[in-house]
């Protein structure tokens, strides 16, 4: 099902349905670049755990946000991007009505309990015609939409795994935040079947895992 839910942003309920085949391509991802917290350029550690696949991967540290070919930590590139991941991509881009979306990077992002992103807007990015495509998997969360600026009283949204929201055109650099994983009802404070697949150091589920495409070169 489809819903519009801001003027230029379309929530896909239950678009990314192959979870388990999703979560076994992170997974590959994660293995060749791990996860890790960035810093702020002034020094705060992000509370997400981040990592990248694709041409590019964004990067934040005493220099900046920005955009790198290949993950500082090793010096090697970023792993190429699954094919898996971009179909759905492109998929979702086109049922939230931008046909030809062809991502570049995509930020995977692990949120254990407590962990969120605050209030911001992407936009590190070139080309600002191309739409972003955030995908849930594992945990619930709630998502806040601001829009044009950062102020005021969001419009929450309820991710659930298997959700895709998709938004561009005027929505493209709206501001935008994201709370921490939420147990699923019924579920005794745990993720589901997907709780174990991306277990932290020292983590209990619920685990978030977001996928965030993007055409930034």
């Amino acid at each position: 099902m489809t819903t519009p839910v801001a003027p230029g942003v379309v929530l896909l309920h239950g678009f990314a349905e192959a979870a388990e085949d999703y979560a076994a391509a992170v997974e590959v991802i994660s293995a060749a670049a791990s996860f890790r917290h960035l810093k702020t350029p002034g020094g705060r550690p992000m509370s997400a755990a981040m990592t990248n696949c694709g041409a590019l991967g964004w990067v934040s540290d005493a220099r900046g946000y920005r955009y790198e070919p290949c993950d500082p930590l090793t010096g090697r590139p970023w792993p190429a991007m699954p094919e898996l991941l971009r179909d759905l991509a492109r998929r979702a881009a086109a049922a939230g009505g931008w046909p030809g979306f062809d991502p570049d990077c995509c930020l995977v992002n692990r949120y254990v309990p407590g962990a969120r992103m605050g209030a911001h807007r992407d936009a590190d990015e070139r080309d600002f015609s191309q739409p972003i495509v955030s995908v849930t998997l594992g945990a619930p969360a709630t998502f806040l939409w601001y829009g044009a600026r950062r102020a005021g009283s969001p419009l929450r949204i309820r991710l659930v795994p298997g959700d895709v929201l998709v938004w561009g055109g005027e929505a493209r650099r709206g501001y935008h935040a994201v709370g921490p994983p939420e147990a699923p009802p019924g579920a005794a404070g745990t993720a589901g079947a997907q709780a174990g697949l991306w277990d932290a150091p020292g983590a209990a589920a619920p685990v978030r895992i977001n996928l965030t495409f993007r055409k930034a070169g």
